[in-house]
């Protein structure tokens, strides 16, 4: 979301932008919201200028019929200045009715129009153009054939996805044994990991009130993921940064306490709706899952820090689950409307011999901060701060990675050190059959 005196000065650099975004039929939107500010504005400007007048017009009203009582003369002038007290209020609440009007109509197009894309975004219309940056870790392809990941889970014992079916449909699973064992253990490493990084955990709701949805994500990304609590203002969260930033809604955030860097766990609940849709096979798309998330908010000035620093994160805890990964930075088009820069870390997959995505880092400017009435006080004054967010990690998907990577031909699965300790002591995962 735009501040729209920035709209006002630089119309031409938000339409720009929504061009680079591949966007042009919110092109229009630029001018209408102008239109409507200016309307708004002019409303405003009359409403107190009556606001000014409506004290001097109700002492002359006192005053002439003061001297009424003396000059009857005066009653008559009394009652137009009445008069005219009356049509000033009636002409006020038209007035603010209005403004009331206009600025709901402003609100929904700007939560429309994208926020300006940092200048380093790649140009591109989708994911397709999106731009590898780095690799880390030897992309490995064994000798041995390695099973779909649900075949290797079940070598284990450890999925029925039939069952899931039977209970809630495609898009759920259940975990069992060493495999759920395994999940669980990814979560907890992942939850010091980020401890370690100096982040204060944190276990958040797991269902937000409508005006934090809307504060935290774009509506197209609402209404594709998000599941509604019939008959209740309740949302299950599709990830625990919509509840970790809503966390400082109409806040004022002393200075002195930032950067706030949050990690926090919880499960997450997500329609997918889209071009992607549930898997009817898998663990890679489904309706719930759980992650270990990251956010911080901060000063302007050091938010791309940050950003750098979250996705290097990420590298840094799949690497030390000996997992190839790399680093893609996300195009234009693939970024969502609130999103400055955006890039995803993906897995190295040696059964598809691809990496596909298990985490993301975004930097969201002011954008959250701005619809969330999320204030700074400093030394100069208030401001909004910035605000990111990174997947740690998100089993079952990353799991995938996991397994395919540590699977050996015998069909077992070698455990890192880091993570033996979450295993009890456990080195090698060995197949039931």
């Amino acid at each position: 979301m735009l501040d729209i005196r920035f709209i006002r000065e630089n119309p031409d650099a938000v339409k720009e932008n929504i061009k680079k975004k591949f966007q042009e039929e919110k092109l229009p939107l630029v001018d209408e919201v102008l239109e409507l500010d200016a309307q708004n504005r002019a409303a405003m400007s009359e409403a107190n200028e009556l606001r000014a007048s409506r004290n001097s017009l109700s002492k002359k009203v006192g005053m002439l019929m003061g001297q009424a009582k003396k000059d009857p003369s005066k009653l008559a002038e009394a009652e137009e200045a009445k008069a005219q007290v009356k049509a000033n209020a009636d002409r006020l609440a038209q007035l603010e009715q209005l403004e009331g009007e206009l600025a709901e109509k402003i609100r929904k197009i700007m939560l429309v129009i994208p926020n300006i894309i940092d200048p380093s975004v790649p140009i591109g219309p989708d994911d397709s153009a999106n731009v590898e940056v780095e690799r880390f870790g030897e992309a490995v392809t064994p000798s041995f054939d390695i099973p779909y990941h649900t075949e290797i889970m079940e070598s284990f014992n450890g999925v029925d996805m039939d069952a899931a079916g039977r209970v809630s449909g495609n898009g759920f699973y259940y975990l069992m044994g060493d495999v759920a064992r395994l999940h669980e253990a990814v979560l907890a490493y992942a939850r010091d990991f980020m401890i370690g990084k100096g982040f204060t955990f944190c276990i958040p709701p797991f269902m937000i009130h409508g005006n934090v949805v809307e504060g935290v994500m774009s509506q197209t990304d609402m209404e594709a993921m998000m599941y509604k609590i019939e008959g209740e203002d309740l949302y299950l969260i599709g990830t625990s940064e919509h509840s970790m930033i809503g966390k400082f809604i109409d806040q004022m955030i002393p200075e002195d306490s930032l950067p706030q860097t949050l990690t926090s766990y919880s499960p997450c609940f997500r329609k997918e709706k889209g071009s992607h849709g549930i898997e009817e096979r898998g663990v890679y798309r489904i309706h719930q899952f759980e992650k270990q998330e990251m956010i911080v908010v901060c000063r302007p000035e050091d938010s791309m820090d940050w950003y750098e620093k979250m996705w290097r994160y990420s590298v840094e805890l799949f690497r030390s689950l000996d997992i190839p990964v790399r680093q893609l930075e996300c195009c234009s088009g693939d970024l969502a409307d609130l999103k400055v820069k955006s890039c995803d870390i993906e897995a190295w997959s040696p059964r598809q011999q691809k990496y596909f995505e298990v985490c993301s880092c975004s930097n969201l400017g002011d954008a959250q901060a701005r619809r969330l009435k999320m204030r700074v006080k400093g030394e100069k004054g208030t401001y909004l701060p910035h605000t990111l967010n990174n997947t740690v990690v998100a089993p079952p998907r990353m799991l995938i990675a996991f397994l395919e990577n540590n699977l050996q031909a015998d069909g077992s699965v070698v455990i890192p050190k880091v993570l033996q300790p979450y295993m009890g002591g456990l080195e090698v995962m060995v197949p039931n059959k």
